[in-house]
């Protein structure tokens, strides 16, 4: 679990009658995204992409996401630790993604998520000057962690829910294995799956 009190960035969303929950993924797109939006395409499920600007070429299946009404937000160029860079730095890492995402996309990138989680006073300020929302997240999958045990996935997650919990994924070979099973394992303790 991870919480903040900074008012700056998203841990959840805004609860509503029907308990939900966001799914996000992170450092794409990758070569697993296309099986990832099969998952989500069988079991109806939304989610939010974000990728380091350097590895979206116009072949990666970008317009699916889009069409399959998923959202894609920036997770800067390259994966810096922001809180290592100065201002200007920062600012050059986010404008730059988000120009090369839309370039690409024809679609406003809104949202941005710090690589590692690690963000400063100038990440927010870069941030809020290209009208950009920081998404953090409530619950971590610790997935990056869990090759040899994916099944972990489940359990960090699961156990962890709440109403308006932001889930931090990434676009990983043992992520997509037991994603059918975390989705479902999700919807039996009554949660739907909503975007930002």
């Amino acid at each position: 679990m991870y919480d903040s009190t900074d008012q700056h960035v998203l841990t959840t969303v805004n609860t509503t009658d029907q308990k939900s929950v966001v799914l996000t993924f992170d450092d794409g797109p990758s070569k697993v995204l296309s099986e990832i939006l099969d998952v989500l395409q069988d079991e109806n499920v939304p989610a939010v992409f974000f990728w380091q600007s350097r590895l979206l070429y116009p072949k990666r299946p970008w317009k699916r996401v889009l069409n399959e009404g998923h959202l894609i937000g920036t997770h800067t160029i390259n994966h810096p630790d922001m809180e290592q860079l100065t201002f200007d730095q920062q600012y050059r890492q986010l404008q730059n993604s988000v120009r090369h995402i839309e370039s690409v996309t024809k679609e406003k990138v809104t949202y941005f998520r710090p690589p590692f989680g690690r963000y400063n006073s100038n990440t927010i300020k870069a941030a809020k000057e290209l009208d950009l929302s920081i998404v953090m997240w409530k619950i971590a999958g610790i997935d990056w962690e869990l090759e040899k045990n994916p099944e972990q996935i489940i359990e960090n997650v699961v156990n962890n829910l709440e109403d308006g919990s932001i889930i931090l994924l990434h676009e990983l070979r043992q992520t997509l294995t037991i994603l059918p099973e975390l989705i479902n394992a999700i919807k039996e303790k009554g949660y739907t799956f909503r975007l930002l």
